[in-house]
């Protein structure tokens, strides 16, 4: 399977030069703020990152639990707890800490594993906004760090643009492009490869603290040597208040072997200080 990822490169790079162009609008409220802020600042569960940048002065926790069936092996994975901070910086920035994942995997006819994830840092900056718009860019570096059967052995780059669009004002659609390059677990060879990654992200937002998600994302290559994978998955979102967060997930791979998964469920919680 085969896509073009040039028309979608250049939908979103003109989409963020237009975010520049109209974000002088300062009258116009800022998105990433307000009683339902939280849900727009969350990175979880959905695979894509929000546009939004944090607050100056404000901080993101974010964690959660998610089950895989894996496929054609009849086994399954946990991974816990999906921990991820955000801290609000001046200038409209935002650094981002992945700490390590703990998964455990069981195969029939295989040891079983467990080990750490690799830890990951970031940085993103908002470009902008307007009514409906909304755009921002981030760099993502994994280090090399974790375990051998679930770690990262060399230094891993991903650099995203990100663009929110809001039809009303309880609908959104969000596109994510990135590039990455990065490398399997030692036990996995470790070979480094090079992906373009699109995301498409809708939701729904029927009341002030109930949001609804769909998504479908994927990658060029989902390792050395191998082709395209996509992955769909969708869920709800609750704010118990403005402060604190609930969700619910549900994945399934749609084609290739992006996350080794023919389906998932997850459940997390986010946190605004």
């Amino acid at each position: 399977m085969q896509i073009n990822f040039l028309p979608i490169t250049a939908l979103l790079a003109m989409l963020i030069m237009n975010i520049q162009a109209v974000s002088a609008e300062a009258a116009t409220q800022n998105p990433c703020t307000g009683p339902s802020a939280l849900l727009a600042l969350l990175d979880r569960p959905t695979v894509s990152d929000s546009a939004c940048v944090v607050q100056y002065g404000q901080a993101v926790l974010e964690l959660g639990y998610q089950h895989a069936n894996l496929t054609g092996t009849g086994g399954y994975s946990n991974n816990f707890p999906e921990a991820e901070f955000h801290f609000g910086l001046p200038g409209n920035n935002e650094f981002v800490l992945l700490p390590p994942n703990d998964n455990l995997q069981q195969v029939p006819g295989r040891p079983y594993l467990q080990g750490f994830s690799a830890t990951t840092v970031g940085i993103k900056h908002e470009l902008g906004y307007s009514k409906h718009w909304l755009g921002s860019v981030e760099s993502l570096f994994t280090l090399p760090s974790g375990s051998p059967a679930f770690g990262s052995p060399g230094l891993g780059v991903a650099v995203n643009g990100i663009v929110s669009y809001a039809p009303s004002n309880d609908t959104g659609i969000s596109l994510q492009l990135g590039i990455s390059s990065q490398t399997n677990p030692a036990l996995a060879g470790g070979g480094r490869f090079t992906s373009i990654n699109p995301d498409i992200t809708f939701t729904w937002l029927p009341l002030w603290n109930l949001q609804f998600y769909g998504e479908a994302y994927g990658q060029s290559r989902t390792g050395p040597g191998q082709g395209s994978g996509f992955d769909a998955d969708g869920g709800v979102q609750y704010l118990l208040s403005p402060y604190c967060e609930v969700d619910l997930e549900e994945g399934v791979r749609l084609s290739g072997n992006l996350g080794g998964f023919t389906h998932y469920f997850g459940a997390g919680m986010g946190f605004l200080f």
